[in-house]
This record gives structure tokens, C-alpha cells and sequence, in this order.
């Protein structure tokens, strides 16, 4: 089977999990979170890493409430490089990085953490918690640290049970042209 039929059989099968302890699955988190990246007029590569950032927690096989036994799952990293088998870096490595990301927001906006969920405070803490001074600079010397911070904050934003999406299937042109390594604007 291709990626794209993998991905299509994952997130038709393996993504009716919830996300966490917000109202929403897998699925609505994924597709909300293309959504987003798509009105606000991200490139094919980013809309589909905002789409495929959480894949990690539908291919481990941890069960979906890895968090509440104490387990980080390490679900970007498992994403990430998953993704890289198939993707250029510009879709694996924000996935990687959207975890740090959120410790780097910790660690640099005071008011970020209080915006965090229940189930990301939970995660925050098995994930390492905020990040140290020479974390941040580390992490902001990284190349793909803004695409980090932005799929972040789209992440972050994509709980809503109550928001509507295009369905998997419209999202695939973005998967198709980041496949095939063209980068639109």
C-alpha cells in the first residue's frame, strides 16, 4: 500500500480515538487543524503537516491513554520520522518539533500556559516541562522553528467539537503535492 493509502486507511480506521480529554477525536483534531492552516493560507507542505502532526498517535501501539498512565508517548517523534520516510523536512520537522514548540511557549510567554488544556499541562509535564534558557536558544536556532511555533499554535486551537471541516478527502491534493515535493504558496 502507498502512503497516501496508508494515511487514508489510518485516519478512516485509527483516528476515532479522542484527542486527549478535549471533545473532539483524532480525526476532528487533524481536520481542524488542516483547516486552520489552510484560511490562513499556509503552502501544501505545512497544511499537510498540520493535518498528519499527531499520526504518531495512531501508529504506536501504547493504547490511547498513554498520558493518564504516566507514558510519554513520544508521538512527534514516532510522527516524525514516520513522515520523513515519505516527506521532505519541511512536513517532518515541524512535526517533530511541535512538542518543544510548546515547551518553548511555556518558557517564553507567561501567558501561554495557562491557555494549555488539562491534558496538555498533563503532557507538558512527562515532555520535560518548560524549556531551559539554552533550550530556547537552541531551539530558535533551529531552521524549522517557526513552522514549529505556528503548527503549535494551530494545534492548540483545534479542539473545538463544535467546528466544521472539509472531510479527509479534500485534504489529499495538500498530501499529493507535498509527496510529490512541490512547495506552493
Amino acid at each position: 500500500m502507498d502512503v497516501r493509502s496508508t494515511l487514508i486507511d489510518i485516519y478512516s480506521n485509527k483516528a476515532t480515538g479522542w484527542y486527549g480529554l478535549s471533545s473532539v477525536n483524532q480525526l476532528q483534531h487533524a481536520l481542524q487543524s488542516a483547516a486552520l492552516a489552510e484560511a490562513a493560507g499556509e503552502p501544501a507542505w505545512f497544511i499537510s503537516a498540520a493535518l498528519l502532526h499527531d499520526v504518531g498517535h495512531m501508529i504506536h501501539d501504547l493504547g490511547e491513554d498513554a498520558a493518564d498512565h504516566g507514558i510519554d508517548d513520544s508521538h512527534e517523534e514516532l510522527a516524525a520520522n514516520w513522515l520523513a520516510r515519505h516527506f521532505g523536512p519541511e512536513v517532518s520537522e515541524p512535526v517533530r518539533l511541535h512538542v518543544p514548540a510548546k515547551r518553548y511557549l511555556c518558557a517564553v510567554d507567561a501567558s501561554y500556559f495557562g491557555k494549555l488544556s488539562e491534558d496538555s499541562v498533563k503532557s507538558l509535564a512527562l515532555q520535560g516541562g518548560p524549556m531551559a534558557a539554552d533550550e530556547v536558544i537552541a531551539f530558535r536556532a533551529n531552521p524549522h522553528f517557526e513552522a514549529a511555533v505556528r503548527l503549535r499554535t494551530i494545534d492548540d486551537k483545534a479542539k473545538d467539537p463544535k467546528t466544521v471541516t472539509p472531510d479527509f478527502g479534500h485534504f489529499v491534493q495538500y498530501i499529493d503535492e507535498a509527496l510529490a515535493g512541490r512547495v506552493s504558496s
